[in-house]
Order: structure tokens, then C-alpha cells, then sequence
């Protein structure tokens, strides 16, 4: 199971939120690169950095963030938040991106990121799904939809989707653990699909649990910066799995 430290950012700044809300905005480092390096210098090799300016805005803001981190650490980064055309998609490649993650996109305009899906392929393009009260959620978490998240990804699979990225809103930022259950419900409806776990992520024990459930991947953001979970715990757990 792959380790995906979170880098959420907002005015250039690395930031956590609690359940999405922007007025629960804490900086915890001004500078995003020396983030991305310490996680660097800790094994990891993959990066999920969401511009959180580009959600609220419907378009790409923080890509400088983004080439700065690609151009100067060796990161694999997954890019969201914000990517609403194919320019903002050009810029967040070109930028540095090695994957994007596509939520609300994939909701109001199912054409284009099919398009984008058909384009670049399933290991570039992942399914942002996240969800609330079962319900998926769009425009960085502020807006409710009435589509079932279990049917959107099984429809998002029939069209080549392979990664699928969701988040519990409702545990995002709350350090109370994971939605194993929905974890579960997923996978048994969709086994093939390569599913990252994100939200609520509170502790180190919780991280082979995810796995065992046949998680591909995991997101961890605040339970780094608030120092439940160590890098040097996350480091041991790579060397273990590889």
C-alpha cells in the first residue's frame, strides 16, 4: 500500500482544513517545498497536493506551488483542486503533475473528463470521490450532490477509470479514525479498482488495517502535522512493505 502525505494549499501556504471548511483554515508551514522535501528525505515518493484556491475558484491558482515542488524533489504528485479545462489540465501537467484527480469535473461535466480519461489514460487521470452521507460532493466539499458514491464509481470503471481517491467528509480532519466500512462497501462492489483511502486518518495502527481491506494507497494529512503519526514510523512502514 502506497503512502501519500497531503499538501493542502492556500495563498501559497501549506494548510489543513476540518471537514472541508475553509474557516477552519490552520497554516501549519509557509513553505510547501520544504514540506514535500521532508517527506522526501523520509522514503516517501508519492505526493497528493490539493490547491485548495483553485477548488473554491473553478480554476487552477497554485500551480507555481506545484512546479516548485516537481522541479525540486523527486515526488510523485497527484494534483487536484480546481481543474475544470483543458487548460487547467495542460497547466497542472506541464507544471509537473504525474497524475490529477478530477472530483467535481467528473460530476458537472462527465464529458470532458471522459475526454480527459481517453486522452491521458487511466494511470493519469483518478476519480476525486468524495462523499457525504453516502452522497458524492463537489466544489472543494461546498457543494452536495444527489448521485450514490458506490453507482459513480462503478459507472467511472465502465469508462476506464482505475484510481479512485475518497474521502469521508465527515472524518476529514477529525483524527477519529477512517471509514473502513466504506472502504469495504467499495471494494466489494468494485474489487478491481485501486483505491485510495483518504480522511480521518489518525493514527499508525490504522494504516495496515487499510491494507489488509485492499486499499491501494492512503492519504495522510493532519495526522502528520499534529504528530500522530511519525515520518519515521511511515518510513519503516515502506521499507517493511517493499
Amino acid at each position: 500500500m502506497r503512502i501519500i502525505p497531503a499538501i493542502d494549499i492556500i495563498d501559497g501556504k501549506c494548510v489543513r482544513l476540518t471537514k472541508g471548511d475553509y474557516n477552519t483554515k490552520k497554516v501549519y508551514n509557509e513553505d510547501p517545498l520544504e514540506v514535500a522535501k521532508s517527506f522526501e528525505d523520509s522514503g516517501i515518493e508519492y505526493l497528493h497536493l490539493v490547491d485548495l484556491d483553485g477548488a473554491k475558484a473553478s480554476h487552477i491558482v497554485n500551480y507555481n506551488v506545484l512546479e516548485a515542488i516537481a522541479t525540486r524533489t523527486g515526488l510523485k504528485i497527484d494534483f487536484g483542486g480546481g481543474l475544470k479545462s483543458n487548460n487547467d489540465l495542460k497547466i497542472a501537467f506541464e507544471s509537473g503533475a504525474n497524475q490529477i484527480t478530477g472530483g467535481s469535473i467528473a460530476v458537472k461535466d462527465p464529458g470532458l473528463f471522459e475526454s480527459w480519461i481517453n486522452t491521458h489514460g487511466s494511470e493519469k487521470i483518478i476519480l476525486g470521490a468524495d462523499a457525504k452521507d453516502g452522497k458524492i460532493a463537489t466544489s472543494g466539499w461546498l457543494e452536495n450532490s444527489e448521485l450514490d458514491l458506490i453507482p459513480f464509481i462503478a459507472s467511472y470503471e465502465t469508462k476506464g477509470i482505475t484510481y479512485v481517491i475518497c474521502t469521508d467528509i465527515s472524518k476529514d480532519g477529525m483524527l477519529q479514525g477512517p471509514s473502513f466500512s466504506l472502504y469495504e462497501a467499495i471494494l466489494k462492489r468494485n474489487p478491481s479498482i485501486k483505491l485510495i483511502a483518504s480522511g480521518g486518518i489518525s493514527k499508525f495502527e490504522e494504516l495496515p488495517q487499510l491494507e489488509e481491506l485492499g486499499c491501494e494507497g492512503v492519504i495522510i494529512g493532519k495526522a502528520i502535522y499534529e504528530n500522530r503519526i511519525s515520518l519515521k514510523e511511515l518510513e519503516n512502514f515502506i521499507i517493511t512493505n517493499s
